[in-house]
C-alpha cells in the first residue's frame, strides 16, 4: 500500500485529486492537504470585482466529492513540508506522512514587496475571491464618484491575462454605468509591449490588444516599473530597452488594481534543493524533484524560466491547459511507479486561453507555449466571452462530480477550427 498526498486544492490540485485517484490501485491511499474546504473558481474572480457574479456562484464546498470519492481531506493546511522525513507538518502540528507528494499549491501573493500595493493598503486584487469581493466595494464606489483608475500587473507578475480582462471588464461596467466618461483609464505593466503576456505574444496578441485598448480609450505604459502606491496615486517608473530610467509617471487614482509577483508559499519556501530562490519548486520533465524524487510539482508553484530577456522581470504563466497536461502526466508517472516502472510521461505544455472583455474578447493557442511554436494562434470575438461563460459552467460542474476528464484538448480543436465556442455555454448551461 502506498500513501499519496496532494498539497493544495486549488485550480490544480483538485483535478490532480480526481484525476490521481482513478489511477490508484485499490489498496492505495489518497490524501488531500488544504486549509478548509472551499474551492472557487479563480478565472471568474473580475466579474465578482464588478457585481456579474456572487461569490457563492463560484463556489464549491469539495469535502462532501472527495469523501464520496474515497479522499481523505486534512483542512487543517499545511505549515510545513519536510522532504527528507516525507511528511507535511499542518498548522495544528499534526503530520501525514506520504510515500508521493504532489504540490499544487499554487502562489504565494507578493503585495509586501511595494509600498501600498494589494487589498489591505491602495490597490485591489482579483487573485483571490474575497479580494474580488472587496474590489466590488471599491468599483461601487468609484461609479459614485468617478476619477481616475489604473490597472495593470508589478514587475515580476507572471500572470498578466486577469490584469488585461479587468481592464475591459472594468470599462464595460462603467460603460453600463453611464460614467465611463469620467473615468480615465490606464494599463502598466512591466511586459516590454502590450500582450507580450510572459510569451513574447502569441498570434497578434499585440496588434488586437493595442487595438482594443485605443477603441476604448484606455492608455498604456510598457516596461512600467510600480515604486510605491499612495492612497491618491501611484508612482511607476517607465525604463528603456536596457533598462535605464526614461521617466517617472505620477498617476493620480480613485481606483487601481494591479497584480502581484507572485512567490512560492511558506510552507515550501527556502527548502534547500526544493525550490528555486523565489520558492517555486523545480522539476525535471517528468514534474519530479531532481533532489527529492517522491516529490511532484504542477500548477502555478512549478519553476519555469522567463521566455527570453526583458528590460524588467516578467515571468511565464501557467495556463489551465498547460496545468491539466501536468496534472496527467503527474498521475501517470505516479502509476508508473507503483507498478514499479519508471515515469514516462511528459507534460504538452501548451497554452490555451480565453480573455473575456465583457462583451467580446481574444482567445489564443500557443503549442508549444515557448517558442518557436508548431501553433501561434489569435482571435477576437464575441464568441470569446460566450466561450468564458461556457467554460466556468462546466468546469465548476466537473469539480462538483469529482470527474478526471479533461477539457482544454478539446476547446483547443474547436478554436483552431474557428467553431463558436457558445455552443458549449448552452451545453452546460443546463
Amino acid at each position: 500500500m502506498s500513501h499519496i498526498v496532494v498539497l493544495g486544492a486549488g485550480l490544480g490540485g483538485l483535478i490532480m485529486a480526481y484525476e490521481m485517484k482513478a489511477k490508484l490501485r485499490r489498496e492505495d491511499r489518497l490524501t488531500v492537504i488544504n486549509l478548509g474546504s472551499s474551492y472557487s473558481f479563480v478565472p471568474s474572480n473580475p466579474w465578482v470585482a464588478v457585481g456579474w457574479r456572487q461569490p457563492a456562484d463560484i463556489t464549491v464546498d469539495f469535502a462532501p466529492v472527495l469523501k464520496q470519492q474515497g479522499i481523505e481531506l486534512r483542512p487543517e493546511g499545511a505549515k510545513r513540508v519536510h522532504p527528507q522525513e516525507n511528511r507535511v507538518e499542518l498548522n495544528d502540528s499534526s503530520s501525514v506522512d506520504y510515500d508521493y507528494l504532489i504540490i499544487a499549491t499554487g502562489p504565494d501573493l507578493a503585495f509586501d514587496e511595494i509600498p501600498g500595493l494589494g487589498p489591505d493598503a491602495h490597490t485591489q486584487s482579483v487573485c483571490d475571491t474575497n479580494h474580488a469581493l472587496q474590489a466590488k466595494v471599491a468599483f461601487e464606489a468609484l461609479v459614485k464618484k468617478p476619477g481616475p483608475v489604473v490597472i495593470g500587473a508589478v514587475q515580476g507578475a507572471s500572470c498578466y491575462g486577469p490584469a488585461y480582462e479587468f481592464a475591459f471588464i472594468l470599462d464595460t461596467a462603467l460603460r453600463n454605468a453611464r460614467v465611463r466618461d469620467r473615468v480615465p483609464m490606464t494599463f502598466v505593466t512591466p511586459e516590454p509591449y502590450i500582450g507580450h503576456l510572459g510569451l513574447d505574444g502569441v498570434g497578434d496578441t499585440k496588434g488586437l490588444i493595442e487595438s482594443a485598448m485605443r477603441n476604448r480609450h484606455i492608455k498604456w505604459i510598457t516596461n512600467a516599473r510600480t515604486t510605491k502606491v499612495e492612497p491618491d496615486k501611484m508612482v511607476v517608473e517607465e525604463v528603456n530597452d536596457d533598462g535605464s530610467l526614461k521617466a517617472v509617471h505620477e498617476l493620480p487614482q480613485a481606483f487601481s488594481m494591479l497584480l502581484p509577483a507572485f512567490r512560492g508559499v511558506p510552507a515550501v519556501h527556502g527548502i534547500e534543493g526544493l525550490t528555486n530562490p523565489r520558492g517555486f519548486i523545480t522539476i525535471d520533465k517528468h514534474q519530479r524533484n531532481p533532489a527529492f524524487p517522491r516529490i511532484f510539482a504542477i500548477g502555478v508553484c512549478v519553476a519555469i524560466p522567463p521566455v527570453g530577456k526583458t528590460p524588467l522581470a516578467v515571468g511565464v504563466p501557467k495556463t489551465g491547459f498547460m496545468i491539466e497536461s501536468m496534472v496527467t502526466a503527474t498521475a501517470q508517472n505516479i502509476a508508473a511507479l507503483l507498478r514499479g516502472e519508471e515515469p514516462k510521461a511528459v507534460a504538452s505544455w501548451n497554452a490555451v486561453c480565453l480573455a473575456d472583455f465583457g462583451d467580446d474578447g481574444i482567445a489564443f493557442v500557443a503549442q508549444p507555449q515557448i517558442p518557436p511554436r508548431n501553433v501561434n494562434w489569435s482571435s477576437q470575438g464575441l464568441w470569446v466571452h460566450a466561450a468564458k461563460i461556457g467554460f466556468e459552467k462546466y468546469f465548476l460542474r466537473k469539480i462538483r462530480q469529482g470527474k478526471p476528464e479533461t477539457f482544454y484538448e478539446n476547446l483547443v480543436l474547436d478554436m483552431l477550427g474557428i467553431k463558436k465556442l457558445k455552443e458549449i455555454h448552452l451545453e452546460t448551461a443546463d
